[in-house]
């Protein structure tokens, strides 16, 4: 009978389309989410965190906490159809033990997954995370790469940098969060734009040893692909057909005006991207993955109906501070990297 339940839950909602390469060996699965605001119910003195507390403005209690780890879980598994990605990018995580229950205590128990992650200095105390199957991904490497703003500006997320090995050939992960529009798009573009420019040296860093490494960069950036700090700092383009020597690859952009990851004033946009090297496109790398492996998953259930009725917005945890029960008020995003060799 649960059986037939989970069933039931995930078949109505959104099928990826094509089969998740690792049923067949032949790649792996790489999902990213924001999950928004998975703080853990206990209190933590260091950490602007007392709104996400039982006693706290949001009423954050235990049973809803670990309503938000179950769906983290089972979204995982929704995305992989079955078969979780094998690498899972998080962002708006408190701490380790917010990722230890999803590891230990959601649906995704079962499979093994590692944790990497470490504390920012974020006041909020949000950071980013990666989840990895160790079946499918052989760590060898991990830092958190510090953005500092300079003295008088408020600490954000780090990029976590992550370094390994599937089917014998390195791959390269960057997750990040970069530092949100709050306070005005114009006003806080700069932090975002540093941000870029962190990140691209060490996209450069990489190349300049490896001309083809097979490098994906995931996350919030905050900022939309045509934006400066993706399409002119980053050198992110939305085609293969415009990447010229050192360009990279906006995997999502292709959405543009059909889907979103993010609605803000009713207006669909897409914040949450995947960023691929020549090299992880080209198969040079022993990688390779086509634009068209990469996908926001929009299942109906992470979905509802607009207040006014016309289109939708995302299913939210909370809707101001009153608590909805829903899911994010971000999508998921995954891509496939093929091996190639």
């Amino acid at each position: 009978m649960k059986r037939l339940l989970w069933i039931i839950f995930f078949l109505p909602g959104h099928i990826c389309s094509g089969q998740n390469p690792q049923e067949s060996e032949e790649g792996i699965r790489v999902m990213f989410y924001n999950v928004e605001n998975l703080f853990h119910p206990s209190n933590d003195s260091l950490k602007n965190d007392d709104e996400f507390t039982p006693e706290g403005t949001r009423y954050w209690s235990w049973k809803r906490y670990y309503d938000k780890v179950n769906k983290v879980g089972k979204i995982a598994i929704a995305v992989g159809e079955w078969e979780p990605p094998a690498i899972i990018g998080l962002c708006e995580i408190e701490d380790i033990n917010c990722l230890k229950d999803i590891v230990f205590n959601s649906p995704l128990k079962k499979f093994g997954y590692q944790i990497v992650h470490q504390e920012s200095a974020d006041r909020r105390g949000i950071d980013v995370a990666l989840l990895y199957r160790p079946n499918y991904f052989e760590l060898l490497h991990q830092q958190a790469i510090v953005l500092k703003f300079g003295a008088d500006s408020r600490p954000t997320r780090d990029i976590l940098y992550v370094k390994g090995l599937s089917n014998n050939d390195t791959l390269h992960f960057f997750v990040n969060h970069w530092p949100s529009r709050y306070g005005g798009q114009l006003a806080t573009a700069p932090k975002r734009e540093y941000a870029a420019e962190v990140l691209r040296s060490k996209y450069d860093s990489i190349l300049n040893i490896h001309p083809d490494a097979a490098i994906l960069a995931m996350g919030d950036f905050n900022d939309h692909p045509d934006d400066p700090s993706m399409l002119k700092i980053l050198r992110a383009k939305k085609t293969i057909d415009e990447m010229k020597d050192g360009d990279l690859l906006n995997l999502i952009w292709q959405y543009e005006f059909k889907k979103g990851t993010h609605k803000y004033d009713h207006e669909w946009g897409i914040l949450d991207q995947f960023i691929a090297s020549s090299g992880l496109i080209t198969g040079n790398s022993g990688f390779k993955t086509p634009l068209e492996k990469a996908q926001i998953f929009d299942a109906d259930y992470l979905l509802e109906e607009e207040k006014d009725g016309v289109g939708k917005k995302t299913n939210r945890t909370y809707v101001g501070f009153k608590y909805h029960g829903g899911y994010s008020d971000h999508l998921p995003i995954l891509v496939d990297i093929l091996f190639s060799n």
